[in-house]
């Protein structure tokens, strides 16, 4: 007898239906005598005969018997067996059928129930005899039980187990919660290698699944949500990261004021507090996205902000409180919406918004162990919210004081046409922009720029456009008034930042800011630029043609070293355009190679406020991450009949000749008699202390434009100041004078020496005087009276 010869097969009764050889050598029956035998009549009597049952213990023949399908009927199969089981593999085989919380299956080749354990029975609640013969896929309702066959057939052929496949189960009921199993297929075989069948064990680890989701959905939130400061951007995240994942449709409704940036109201929530609805992912929205508007009395979504209480429901088409929204009733019912979790947006007992999860048809109902995800899902939105919150809050304070510190209503001088465009960073800046006018028709274009953001650096900015204002008032060169802006300004507001605690995030920001000064002469049609690291300005002259100005770039302003900041004087004339940008701007609109250097290219004659707008619309979010600023000024030259200029000598008779030629000048422009002897009473005693204590060469030169000035230059470079002379004194009143009489006065030095002037604000326009020429300035060459 071989191992795996059929020895029997034996019917559910116990009757013998086939008697083979292997059995007739066995127990000595012919076929004839054993078929239809009980087989336990046949092995008691065999077992009777002494000298049979010695040699079988000799023979140590042992069996094995295994269930057989034959049509819808078991058939016992008695087989040959090699080595006998022992006692400890029985037992084993036993507590595995017995008492295993693995379910365990044995099916044959036609992947047919042969026999399944105790555990089994609890999977699948069915009594068992429903379950033998039947193909596995079959008896279990699987999600995908073409798949699952197909895994199991893999198994059969190839003789490789499939361990660990996770499959779903269909719920019988509607809303109810499909189970999911751990399953997994081993090829069962004989001695000789036969396929025998499977053996397929199946674990319900559904809890062990929903709680690895919910991790899942808590993880992805947390690492998905929060990555903007920005409100309507992070319920954007929230309803992204848990749709699908966890649920097939989410609703954020947040109150209106915590979306402006506003402290959110108490709680209980006012019934007319108008809400946002400001992310939706899913089907079918019941109001669009940014709607804003009140929740409806008499809904959970109203009751959640009374209490802060999340509510589980069940949607059921009788249910009361459908009936108050009846918009967002008929979106629930078309989209097949069965269960729903409604929970608030809170943060210390404060109501931020709504969140509104939706499970429709194909999905599961909620359970109460959804709850605890949503709430924690929720806390970390409400976080995340409350920071976006505050930081709009911050940043519009932050614009609001940056708008403050700007030039509110700017002069516009006469000789001078501008207009700027500012488009605050998305992260706010500290871009600033100003236009001065300075004495004798002069105009000072300055754009900056201070890094950082928010508050800091907006107060920054602040702070040193006070100081280029003030540092403007003493008639400062560019370059004298840049360098003292860095090594003073600069260099102590870096030193009070050095200075605070180490927790301060201003302690770890190292000060940094460029500027750019221009000053505009629109009497010799030249500029003067010096700048601290911002990029080189344009000028677009008449023509049509461009060029950036060649100006060297001195050090941004940090407050270290006593770096030089070169001042370089080009030709500028009259309809000019000079442009002047932040760092934000330069590889975008200023370098030769810019995408956008065409449209200023084209700024000759175009009107200015209309090429900023083109600019606007040209530059997207996605180009700057500072702020942009241009600044764009169309130069003018000063009619020559508005100024008066004149050599002098250096001599006694220079006081008489001034007086002469200012009195002239004045009338060509019809000056009252009040004001043209006070100017001319200006001009001899300026003149005279340049006499007395400058040197040669003097000019007198004469300004008018929206004030009267008058400009005594000579060669010397030292400093007049005013004298209080004694009445006995025959001198030192001069300075005294034109301080008494001029409304301003100051000294401006330049490499040729000095320039001491007066400035007066007449009532009257320029205009000729009868039979004088439109152009009535005096030259050089025109007699002096």
């Amino acid at each position: 007898m071989l191992n795996g010869d059929v020895l029997m097969r034996v019917d559910e009764s116990g009757r013998v239906i086939e008697w083979n050889r292997p059995a007739q050598e066995l127990f000595g029956w012919s076929t004839e005598e054993a078929v239809g035998q009980f087989v336990t009549a046949l092995v008691d009597e065999a077992a009777a005969d002494e000298q049979w049952r010695r040699a079988r213990v000799e023979a140590a023949a042992p069996v094995l018997v295994k269930p057989v399908l034959t049509g819808s009927s078991v058939v016992w199969e008695v087989r040959a067996a090699g080595d006998a089981p022992s006692g400890q593999d029985v037992a084993i085989l036993r507590a595995m059928f017995t008492q295993s919380p693995v379910g365990l299956h044995v099916l044959d080749d036609q992947l047919r129930i042969l026999r399944m354990n105790t555990a089994t029975r609890a999977l699948r609640d069915a009594p068992t005899g429903q379950l033998l013969g039947r193909v596995f896929t079959e008896a279990y309702q699987l999600a995908e039980p073409e798949q699952e066959e197909a895994a199991a057939r893999r198994v059969l052929e190839s003789g490789r187990p499939a361990l660990d496949r996770l499959v779903r189960g269909v719920s019988s009921l509607p809303g109810q919660t499909r189970s999911i199993y751990s399953v997994s297929y081993v090829r069962l075989e004989n001695a000789r290698g036969d396929v025998l069948g499977l053996v397929a064990s199946a674990v319900d680890v559904t809890a062990r699944e929903r709680a690895l989701q919910r991790l899942s959905v808590l993880d992805a939130v947390r690492k998905q949500v929060g990555e903007h400061l920005d409100v309507i951007t992070v319920c954007e995240e929230l309803v992204k990261a848990v749709v699908p994942a966890f649920t097939g449709i989410a609703v954020v409704e947040v109150i209106e004021d915590v979306v402006r940036g506003q402290d959110p109201p108490l709680v209980p929530v006012d019934r007319d507090v108008p809400l946002r609805r400001a992310a939706f992912r899913g089907q079918m929205s019941a109001y669009p996205v940014g709607d804003v508007r009140r929740l409806p009395y008499g809904t959970p979504f109203a009751r959640v902000l009374s209490d802060l209480r999340p509510r589980l429901l069940s949607v059921e088409e009788d249910s009361m409180w459908l009936s108050a929204d009846l918009a967002r009733a008929d979106a629930i019912r078309q989209s097949g919406v069965h269960s729903l979790i409604v929970a608030p947006l809170a943060l210390r007992g404060e109501a931020l918004g709504v969140v509104s999860f939706y499970r429709q048809q194909g999905e599961e109902p909620f359970v109460d162990e959804d709850m605890a995800l949503v709430a924690d899902v929720c806390a970390h939105a409400a976080l995340c919210i409350d920071n976006a919150r505050r930081y709009a809050r911050e940043r519009t304070i932050a614009a609001t004081v940056q708008r403050r510190l700007l030039p509110q209503q700017p002069e516009v001088p006469s000789t001078l046409d501008f207009s700027h465009l500012h488009l605050p960073g998305l992260e706010g800046g500290g871009a600033w922009f100003d236009v001065i006018s300075l004495v004798g028709a002069r105009t000072a274009l300055i754009v900056g720029e201070v890094a950082g953001r928010g508050i800091a650096a907006a107060t920054t900015m602040g702070q040193l456009r006070t100081v280029i204002n003030s540092l403007f008032a003493l008639d400062l060169e560019p370059d004298d008034l840049m360098a003292r802006l860095n090594d003073d300004t600069a260099a102590r507001l870096a030193a009070e930042r050095g200075a605070l605690p180490a927790g301060d995030p201003l302690h770890r920001e190292p000060l940094t800011a460029g500027c750019l000064i221009a000053i505009y002469d629109p009497v010799e049609l030249t500029c003067t630029i010096v700048r601290a690291g911002l990029p080189e300005p344009v000028a677009v002259l008449a023509d049509g043609s461009s060029t950036a100005l060649n100006v060297p770039a001195g050090p941004l302003l940090a407050g270290t070293g006593n770096a030089p900041f070169p001042a370089t004087t080009v030709a500028l004339p009259a309809g000019s355009t000079l442009v002047i940008g932040t760092a934000a701007l330069a590889e975008k609109a200023l370098s030769s190679s810019a995408p956008l250097r065409p449209l200023l290219d084209d700024a000759a004659g175009q009107n200015l406020a209309d090429l900023c707008d083109t600019l606007a619309y040209a530059l997207r979010e996605d180009d700057r991450s500072g702020d942009a600023l241009v600044l764009l000024a169309r130069t003018k030259a000063l009619p020559s009949r508005q100024i008066l200029s004149r050599s002098l000598p250096a001599d006694p008779e220079a006081a008489p000749l001034a007086r002469a030629a200012v009195r002239r000048q004045l009338r060509a422009w019809n000056v009252g008699d009040e004001d043209a002897f006070t100017t001319e009473l200006i001009a001899s005693e300026l003149v005279g202390n340049a006499v007395r204590y400058g040197a040669a060469p003097i000019r007198l030169r004469l300004i008018r434009d929206r004030a009267l000035t008058c400009e005594v230059s000579d060669a010397s470079t030292s400093a007049p100041h005013v004298k209080h002379a004694r009445t006995i004194d025959e001198t030192g009143r001069g300075l005294f004078i034109v301080a008494t009489l001029a409304d301003s006065w100051g000294t401006h030095y330049h490499t040729d020496g000095k320039t001491v002037w007066a400035q007066q604000h007449t009532p009257a326009q320029p205009t000729p005087a009868p039979g004088e020429p439109s152009g009535g300035r005096l030259g050089e060459d025109e007699p002096m009276l």
